[in-house]
Parts: structure tokens; C-alpha cells; sequence
């Protein structure tokens, strides 16, 4: 089976490999994918045995942050090797990388290549954030007795149904696996469903509900935001209130804008910032703002002195890394990707912030966390414009309501926390 996959994977990286070119996708990282690694790194690697996290993601990346924190803790001795597939995930991995950690791109899943970058890393522990299957790499760590350990495990409505039709063929991948810390009951139903023994399960939470950023004084949760600051940098007067579409996706701005224009009778005082999910959207939103009749401002470039107030002003975040900063100033949340079959985004950001939050009935990349805000009434769930206008309205004509929203969603993540913990007590298990 393994020589047949290996000549499809083979196969398929040759055809791909001029569009990749093309693309512009070809780095110098990409020699780590074929095995090659620098004299440097392979002297540092000697004798290290270091745990070898792996990571997709930005948002796997973030998840791993504070597990990683509590590993160089509690083995200030050990050496951490951080793998990644893409530049965005390298990027990401160096900046939480202290020296001495060794970062690279993932091997290509191909038998020669896997064992190659097997030995030369030599880990103790190999831990894959989420569950990310790759089957050279797998099996051969696992053959050479290396246990392996699958970190907030979940297994998306798309993977399962994929994963169901060739069920024969993963079983026995699967359970080389030694351990699965599964987010929630729904994940642990799934990988009982394709046949892992149910003693390499365990349910330890999300590990997403770690990675608020808080400051805790005197038994109090605290923000390490400078609110009055970021109102000063989008003009706000005291009275003004701010609407934030966070990670919005096309067809999903020109209803939020819609939604705002029909608001701005009611309610005068009420600004929009739109944070599309891809920045470089910043010039295309631009475009629709001004169809709608409204000033644009870029938050990389804000010309605040030149603004004329006598039109409504949308904001537009054409930068990386400042959504939950600009959240920070919100009074009502909107989370995009929910309107349109996109699967929405992280709700936690602005749940920690104790902001209310709205989104659309297409969250199914975060199912259970949705349904867990919808239940504890942390969050609401609109359908369509017209229940978006009317919740928006809502919301600014009753501010204890929104009050009470945030307050309820914070208080829910904080019950939730301590994911992280717990995956660590395992993984000492294992190591010992």
C-alpha cells in the first residue's frame, strides 16, 4: 500500500511542481521538504532527542503557544524542533521559537525523504497540533518506537465524510497514533467512528480557549489593551459607537454595508470597520464602501484630518495581527465567514474582550464552540440581513443587553480554559 501512495504523492508533487513555480510558492525552505537541511542545523541536532511539535496553521500555531510555554518549563533541558507546510505557518513558528529551537518545513510524505528527516531529528515526541494525517511519517516514527500525539484533535464535517470512505485504509494509521487529546465529544465519536481503539482517546477541551490574551491584578481579569488609544486613532468621540465585521469574506460586505446604511437613520453615531479575512481585499472593499455612498479609511493609513464627517466613515483593517486591538473598541462584534458557506471564524477574541457577538448560521468550522456560546447565551445567531439589522438595532437601543452578552461570553471561555494543562500532564506521561 505505502509503495502505491508513495507513487501517487511521487507522481502528483512532479505535475505540480512548474504551477508551484509559477505561482511564486517556491522558497528556500522548500529543500527542507526534499530532506535537505544546512551543515548547522544537522551538528545542533546531534544526540538532542528534542520534542518535535508540528503545526499547519496560524491558528494551530496560537493554540500551541502556551503548550509550548509549559514544555520549556517543565524540560528546560530539551530542545524543541517546530515543523510547518507553509511560509505563513514558518513565519509564525519562528516568531514563537526561542534560540536554540530548530525550525523547518515538514518533509514531503515520502518513504525515503520521511526517514531521512526522521533520524536526522531523532525526536523523543513527535505531537501534530489538530489532526493532520500524514501516513510515511506516521508509520515510521511509530516503527521506531517514537510515541506520537495528536494535540487539540478534531475532525472537521468534511474531513469525517472523506475520512468514512476510506475507513479500511486509515484504521491502522489511526491507532500507530499513540494518544488523541480531542477537543470535544463530537471528535472523540468521530475517531471511534473510523476505528481507533478507545484507549488512545482522551477529551481534554480546546486548547484556543488558552490563548486569550489576559492580565490578571488582584484576582481580576484585566485587558492589556489601551481601549482610549485605539478610539483615538479611528477619531471616535465619546458618543460614537463601533461595529466591527471581523474576517469578513466576499458577498458578505456588501450586506454588512447594507445593514450599516439602513442603521445610520436610527442611529447617526454609528461607525463600521470592516477587517476582511484576506488584507490584500483592502482596494476591492474600498471600492464598495464608496459605491455605498460612504468616506473609506484604511487603518494603515489613516487620513483622519482629511475626513469629511459629513458622510458616514467605514474603516477599513488592511493589516495583519491588529483585529482583536481594534475588537478591543467595539461595541458589537460581527464574525465573518458565518453569512456565506465559508464555516465562520474564532469567536474567542472577542469573547474574552466581553464583546457581543453576532454571527450567521454557517459556523461549522467552529460547530461545537458556536453551539456552546448559543446555549449558554454568549453569543447570537442571525439568519439572514434583516435579522442582522433588527439584532444590531436591538443591541444599541438596549446597551444592558449588550452588556450582558459579553459579560456571559467571557465568563464561558474562562470555564473552558485549562485545555493546554492538561495535554501537558499527558504528554509527561508519555515522556516518563
Amino acid at each position: 500500500m505505502f509503495i502505491l501512495y508513495d507513487l501517487i504523492f511521487l507522481i502528483f508533487a512532479l505535475l505540480y511542481l512548474p504551477v508551484f513555480i509559477f505561482r511564486g510558492k517556491f522558497h528556500s525552505g522548500f529543500l527542507n521538504r526534499l530532506g535537505f537541511f544546512p551543515k548547522d542545523i544537522q551538528n545542533s541536532l546531534v544526540a538532542k532527542r528534542p520534542i518535535w511539535l508540528h503545526m499547519v496553521s496560524v491558528g494551530e500555531a496560537q493554540a500551541l503557544r502556551i503548550l509550548l510555554e509549559k514544555l520549556r518549563k517543565e524540560y528546560p533541558d530539551r530542545k524543541i524542533a517546530l515543523s510547518t507546510v507553509t511560509p505563513t505557518g514558518n513565519k509564525i513558528a519562528r516568531s514563537i521559537a526561542v534560540e536554540g529551537d530548530l525550525v523547518f518545513y515538514l518533509p514531503l510524505d515520502i518513504s525515503f525523504i520521511v526517514r531521512s528527516v526522521a533520524d536526522l531529528v531523532n525526536p523523543c515526541l513527535f505531537v501534530i497540533a489538530e489532526t493532520e494525517i500524514w501516513p510515511n511519517l506516521v508509520t515510521y516514527l511509530s516503527k521506531r518506537g517514537i510515541p506520537i500525539i495528536s494535540v487539540n484533535s478534531r475532525i472537521s464535517d468534511r474531513s469525517f465524510k472523506s475520512y468514512k470512505l476510506i475507513k479500511f485504509l486509515l484504521k491502522g494509521i489511526l491507532n500507530k497514533i499513540s494518544l488523541f487529546c480531542a477537543q470535544t465529544q463530537t471528535d472523540s465519536r468521530r475517531l471511534l467512528a473510523l476505528g481507533v481503539d478507545p484507549k488512545k482517546i482522551k477529551l481534554t477541551g480546546n486548547m484556543k480557549f488558552d490563548t486569550s490574551t489576559l492580565l490578571s491584578v488582584n484576582g481580576s481579569t484585566t485587558l492589556t489593551i489601551d481601549n482610549a488609544d485605539y478610539r483615538r486613532k479611528l477619531g471616535l468621540k465619546e458618543a460614537d459607537r463601533l461595529l466591527t465585521a471581523g474576517s469578513t469574506h466576499p458577498g458578505e460586505e456588501e450586506i454588512i454595508l447594507g445593514v450599516y446604511k439602513e442603521l445610520l437613520s436610527d442611529f447617526p453615531a454609528l461607525k463600521l470597520l470592516i477587517a476582511p479575512r484576506h488584507p490584500e481585499r483592502a482596494k476591492e472593499i474600498e471600492r464598495l464602501v464608496l459605491n455605498y455612498g460612504f468616506n473609506s479609511v484604511f487603518i494603515s493609513k489613516p487620513r483622519l484630518s482629511t475626513i469629511d464627517y459629513r458622510l458616514s466613515t467605514v474603516f477599513i483593517l488592511d493589516t495583519i495581527g491588529q483585529l482583536k486591538d481594534f475588537y478591543a473598541v467595539s461595541d458589537i462584534v460581527f464574525i465573518g465567514g458565518s453569512l456565506i458557506k465559508k464555516g465562520g471564524q474564532n469567536i474567542l477574541e472577542p469573547a474574552v474582550l466581553a464583546k457581543p457577538i453576532i454571527f450567521g448560521p454557517h459556523m461549522f468550522n467552529f460547530r461545537d464552540i458556536a453551539e456552546l456560546f448559543l446555549v449558554s447565551g454568549g453569543a447570537v445567531l442571525v439568519k439572514n440581513k434583516e435579522e442582522l439589522r433588527e439584532k444590531i438595532k436591538d443591541l444599541l437601543l438596549h446597551p444592558e443587553s449588550a452588556l450582558g452578552l459579553g459579560r456571559r461570553a467571557r465568563e464561558l471561555l474562562l470555564k473552558n480554559q485549562g485545555a493546554s494543562e492538561r495535554n501537558l500532564e499527558i504528554i509527561k506521561e508519555v515522556l516518563s
